[in-house]
This record gives C-alpha cells, structure tokens and sequence, in this order.
C-alpha cells in the first residue's frame, strides 16, 4: 500500500481516540501524554509505508501504539527523577484530576497505571471491546489465556481501586 500524507492525517483522526488513551494508560501527567502522542505518532508516520493493510488499521495502530508506549515508559524508568521533577509530576497530576469531568475515570486510569505493561494492555484491549480471541492475537497468547489474565487483571485492578478509594 502506498503511503500519502493525506492518507495517513484521515486514518489518524478518524483513530485518533487510541492515542489519548493509550497515552493516559501509560502516563500520569499531561506533559508525558503529550510527549508519548508525539512519540506514537512518530513511529506510526515511519512505519506507515509498510503498512500492508493485512489487518484493520486501527488493528495496526493498537500494536504499534503499544509497543511504543511500553519502550517510551521504559525509557522514561531509565531517567534520574529529581525532587523538584517528582513535585512537579505530582502537581500536574493533582491538577489534572481536578479538572476531569469525570472523577470515576481519572481514578480508573490512576489505578491502570499500577498495572504491569502486559496488564494495561490486556485492560485497553478489553476497554475497547476486543474480544478474547482478538486480545489473544495481540498479544500473541492464546484466547484461552487472554481470558485468564484479563480476569485475574480486572481482580487486581478493583483491588487497586478499592484501596485508592478506602
């Protein structure tokens, strides 16, 4: 398939939810949301040439969305964090659940955020509406143990939210 710019630009804002999701599963900030959508978009516009159109692009742009969003925060581990950062992060934070219309999904998104990559991915697939057998080919499990982990990662994540709420 031949990538073109207006091709790539329609296909990303009819899309375009999946960034901002992914970015706030993976960050807790507005200024790390931000740099990760540049960084998903980045590696989406690259990869777009070798885009073969095997699967849905929405299909395509979970994986690829993922897969960055995951090396980003691993990256971001890597960093020294200074006292005056860690403030600031944490500031940002507070401000921005403040400003949220919708309390129950800041708190949803704070919690996924104590999850383990796998387990946010399993989260934003199941949120999405992805059935199993499409969860499984994600992430290149079976449906079987997609299911498995999902339940056991829903459990983990209303324990999470149960004593963020206590």
């Amino acid at each position: 398939m031949l990538a073109t710019e207006s091709e790539f630009l329609q296909l990303i804002n009819k899309n375009r939810g999946i960034l901002y999701k992914i970015a706030r599963m993976y960050t807790d900030n507005v200024a790390d949301r931000e740099d990760l959508v540049q960084e998903i978009l980045l590696h989406l516009w690259k990869s777009f040439a070798h885009f073969e159109g095997r699967s849905a692009f929405s299909t395509w742009m979970y994986r690829v969305a993922l897969n960055t969003a995951i090396t980003f925060i691993r990256k971001e581990q890597k960093k020294p964090v200074l006292a005056g950062d860690a403030e600031a992060a944490w500031q940002h934070l507070a401000e921005d659940m403040h400003t949220d219309k919708d309390e129950r999904t800041a708190l949803l998104y704070k919690a996924v955020q104590q999850l383990n990559n796998i387990e946010k991915a399993l989260i934003f697939y199941y949120l999405e509406g992805l059935p199993h057998r499409d969860i499984g080919l994600q992430l290149g499990i079976t449906d079987n143990n997609a299911r498995v982990k999902l339940n056991r990662t829903c459990t983990k994540l209303q324990a999470i939210i149960n004593k963020m709420t206590a």
